[in-house]
Order: C-alpha cells, then sequence, then structure tokens
C-alpha cells in the first residue's frame, strides 16, 4: 500500500465526517500538498511514521521547505483531514457527555492524539522522575519539547499593547483551523469544544505539549486579560461539576506570580492527582463566618489555605473572603505589602478538585514584589538557584510538578562528570552548587543518577519555598497564624 493511500484511509478511520466513499477524494487532497510523485512511495505501518513519509516526499517535490515551521504546519494540514469538522466535535462529545463525562473526555483526548494535535512524539522525549521532600513526593519533569521562558518577557508582554496579529495570543478560539505560520504554530487540525460558563462562551481543548494526563486548557471566548475574582471561584466549582474526573485552576493574574498567558482568561486542569492534594493540613482553622465548612493550612513548601465542604455557595463565599482579606494585607514584619506606590502586589492562585460530592479549593496566596536584592521577585526562585529553575512560579509548579528547561539534559550530564572527577564542561553558574554536592556525598556510577535526580528535587522545594509568601521557620508561622487570624 502506498503512503498517500494508507495516511487517506487512516484519515477515514478517524473522521466521522467520511466514508470509504471519500478515499480518492482524500488521496487526491495529500497529493495536491505533497506532490503527485509521491504516489507511489511504500507506507509505514505506524500512522505517525507515515506521516513523516509524507512530509519527506513534500520536502524532495519541492512543496515546502525543509524547515521546522513548513515541516509542522503540513504535518497539521494532513492530519487536519483525520479531524471531524468543529461541529461534529461538539456534538459527538456532548452526546457522550449526556451518557457519562468521562467516556466524552476520553474519547476527545484520544482522537487529540490519534490526529497529532497532541504533540506524543515530542512528549515522550521529556526527562521524568520523583523524588523525596518532607512535603512528601515531587514531581519533576525536563522540558525538552518547549523552549525555556523568560519570567521578564512574559511580564513584558503582558504590559505590550494589542496590535492587528491574527489571531491575537494562541489562546483564543481563532487558532481553530488556522494554518500558522513562520513564527506561529500550526493549528489546522486544532479542534475546540464550547460550552457555555457564567453566561459566556468559553472552550475546553487539550494542551498539545501536555505536562501531565490529560492536560487541558479552558478558555474563555473573549480576549481579554486573566482576572481573579469572585466568578474565578463560581467557575472552577462549574467546571468541575461538568468535568466530574478534572480538576482545574487559575494561574494568579499577576506578573511574575502569574502564568505566561496573562493577557487571554483561561485555566488549566486535567486528570491528575498532584503532591500538593496528598499534602495534609497541619493546622485547622474555623472560619467563623462558614462553621460547616473544613479548613486548615497544608503542609506546603508554599502558603496555601485549603476549604472543603458539598456546599458550593459556602465555599465560593469563604475563597472570596479569603482572597480580598489577602488582597489588602500587610505585614512589615515579614516583608509582605499588599501595595508597593499604589501597585496592587496581591492574588491567589486557586485550584479545585472534588471527592466524590466534596468540593475543595486550594488557595494559594502570592505576592509580586521585587526588590534590589531580587529583581526578579522577592517570593520568586532566588538567583542561587535559577541554575535550575528561573521562569514563574505558576499553577503547575505550584502543585508541585517542576517544569524545568531542557537545556539541563546536557547541562546535568556535565556535573554527572564534574561530581565523577571526569573531564567535564560544567557551566559556572552549576559549580557551586556541584561542588556542596560533591562535599556532602560520595559519588559512584551506581547511585550518581539516583543521587543527582533527588538534589535537583532538593533544588525545587527550595524553589518553592521561595515562591512561599510565609516562610516555613518559626516566624514565618507565626506570620501566616496572624493572617489566618483576620479569616477566622
Amino acid at each position: 500500500m502506498s503512503a498517500v493511500t494508507s495516511h487517506a484511509s487512516y484519515c477515514i478511520h478517524l473522521n466521522p465526517d467520511l466514508s470509504d466513499l471519500d478515499q480518492i477524494y482524500i488521496e487526491n487532497q495529500i497529493l495536491a500538498l505533497i506532490g503527485d510523485e509521491a504516489r507511489k512511495m511504500d507506507s509505514k505501518t505506524d500512522p505517525f511514521d507515515n506521516l513523516d513519509v509524507l512530509v519527506t516526499a513534500a520536502i524532495q517535490n519541492g512543496k515546502i521547505e525543509d524547515a521546522p515551521a513548513s515541516k509542522q504546519i503540513l504535518e497539521a494540514q494532513l492530519m487536519n483531514f483525520a479531524t471531524p469538522l468543529p461541529s461534529t466535535i461538539n456534538s459527538i462529545f456532548w452526546d457522550k457527555h449526556l451518557i457519562n463525562s468521562r467516556e466524552a473526555t476520553d474519547w476527545f483526548y484520544n482522537l487529540s492524539k490519534a490526529n497529532n494535535y497532541i504533540q506524543t512524539r515530542a512528549i515522550s522525549k521529556n526527562l521524568k522522575f520523583t523524588t523525596k521532600s518532607e512535603y512528601g513526593d515531587l514531581e519533576i519533569t525536563i522540558n525538552l519539547s518547549k523552549p525555556e521562558k523568560d519570567p521578564r518577557a512574559i511580564a513584558a508582554a503582558f504590559n505590550t499593547p494589542q496590535n492587528d496579529q491574527y489571531p491575537l495570543c494562541q489562546l483564543c478560539m481563532e487558532n481553530e483551523g488556522y494554518l500558522g505560520r513562520i513564527d506561529y504554530p500550526a493549528r489546522s487540525n486544532h479542534r475546540i469544544v464550547r460550552f457555555n460558563l457564567g453566561g459566556q462562551t468559553w472552550g475546553f481543548q487539550y494542551s498539545p505539549y501536555s505536562y501531565f494526563s490529560e492536560h487541558a486548557i479552558f478558555l474563555d471566548q473573549i480576549h481579554e486579560p486573566m482576572e481573579i475574582t469572585r466568578q474565578t471561584f463560581v467557575n472552577l466549582l462549574t467546571i468541575i461539576s461538568t468535568f466530574k474526573d478534572y480538576f482545574v485552576g487559575s494561574n494568579a493574574d499577576i506578573p511574575l506570580v502569574g502564568g505566561s498567558m496573562l493577557s487571554h482568561e483561561h485555566y488549566q486542569g486535567g486528570r491528575h492527582n498532584f503532591p500538593m492534594f496528598k499534602a495534609p493540613i497541619e493546622h485547622d482553622l474555623k472560619l467563623k463566618s462558614f462553621p460547616n465548612l473544613k479548613a486548615g493550612i497544608v503542609k506546603w513548601p508554599m502558603s496555601v489555605i485549603r476549604i472543603s465542604s458539598n456546599n458550593k455557595k459556602d465555599l465560593i463565599d469563604a475563597a472570596e473572603m479569603i482572597r480580598e482579606k489577602w488582597q489588602e494585607y500587610s505585614d512589615e514584619s515579614v516583608g509582605i505589602r499588599a501595595y508597593v506606590n499604589g501597585e496592587r502586589k496581591h492574588t491567589v492562585t486557586p485550584i479545585a478538585h472534588r471527592n466524590g460530592d466534596e468540593y475543595t479549593l486550594e488557595i494559594v496566596l502570592r505576592d509580586n514584589q521585587t526588590s534590589e536584592k531580587y529583581p526578579d521577585g522577592i517570593f520568586h526562585p532566588h538567583q542561587d538557584v535559577q541554575h535550575i529553575k528561573k521562569e514563574n512560579i505558576g499553577l503547575i509548579e505550584v502543585m508541585g510538578l517542576a517544569i524545568l528547561p531542557g537545556r539541563l539534559q546536557t547541562e546535568l550530564s556535565e556535573v554527572k562528570k564534574f561530581l565523577l572527577n571526569q573531564d567535564n564542561e560544567i557551566k559556572e553558574s552549576h559549580r557551586p552548587w556541584a561542588e556542596e554536592l560533591k562535599s556532602k556525598q560520595v559519588w559512584n556510577k551506581d547511585n550518581i543518577e539516583a543521587q543527582l535526580n533527588q538534589a535537583v528535587g532538593d533544588v525545587f522545594s527550595r524553589v518553592l519555598e521561595d515562591a512561599g509568601v510565609f516562610k516555613r521557620d518559626d516566624k514565618g508561622k507565626v506570620a501566616f497564624m496572624n493572617f489566618c487570624k483576620k479569616i477566622c
């Protein structure tokens, strides 16, 4: 069978908008993209390997340049044939959801992998391991599928006026089916499930570069900035009522402590039991206005208040009360200031999940102050750990999953050589850390992998402690309790 025929058959199998009568038509559409000369190229058994054959043919036939953007655009175009129309996607999804929400998300997730929208091959390159900490297990990923982001560039993008770019950002619904360009990702095979949230149309999709199981994105149809308000808590609890097996959370809505897309209102969710969810309550709280609601300080490196109830209104009201109190709260004794020169410095990172009929909100207190000593952020990874992690500590890291830059794959291999007294090209930024590791432990070929992984996890634990507004020492714990008196 030829590669063209094989791909056309794969598309017909996946796409309910097509039937066997469309075989010749789809083959000709493929040839229009890659060149008629590809008709006799042999197929591969794996559909994605076969996709590579077609892309190679297009390069050989002069249809596209041998460049990453050109290849990605063609891949998405070819996989668009395998992808149902948006109307079909929405019809099938909600028909399945009427029967079982899990069946609906399973179908959409599996389709998003099968049509190569979720970049499973790129994701498989990421390095993953788990490390121990006093807060429980932490999850580490060295991200080899996407480049590292600079926090200051993220903040600059947030403050830059919108221009006539189309789509306005990568979270806009206008990305659905968008061809892509050299400086913008290909989205021909991208689809969005629509739903009503707070009287507005929102979209549900999966992340093309998933960091955890069924990494989903919920996005506002309107391109407007992130904002944490009472409506945020309403939205989060509504989403986990609709998508019953998923957690959902929002990045903070101000630079340095927020995520990478502050210009477009959105949340992230999925099916994953994060380390923070497993962390115990270390100090119970009694919220006097909500006597039937469970509350407490979580044993976690960041400053987290957990509230739980089967009464969603109480939970929403309590979360908003905590947010409002925190937004105006200052404590000079621990460097916490609600406003600096009239600019708001406080917000929260809220995360919702459920256990049966009980709903839980994790309210993570955030502060984005900077100083001469800490220009990247006082409550941000400090300079001595930025050799491992410099990016913003957003929603995913907050919950205990480190997304570390791909540069570490090469850099840590040189650290290993250094620790084993081999010739190496260790970066100077890692040297103080590596010298400390060498002085404290015995290193050999049998233990280096496990010990270095644990050392990276220890740095991540410190990163989270840096981002915590109330530190884990006695002074910080007293200060945290003083804030809690304002809500109890």
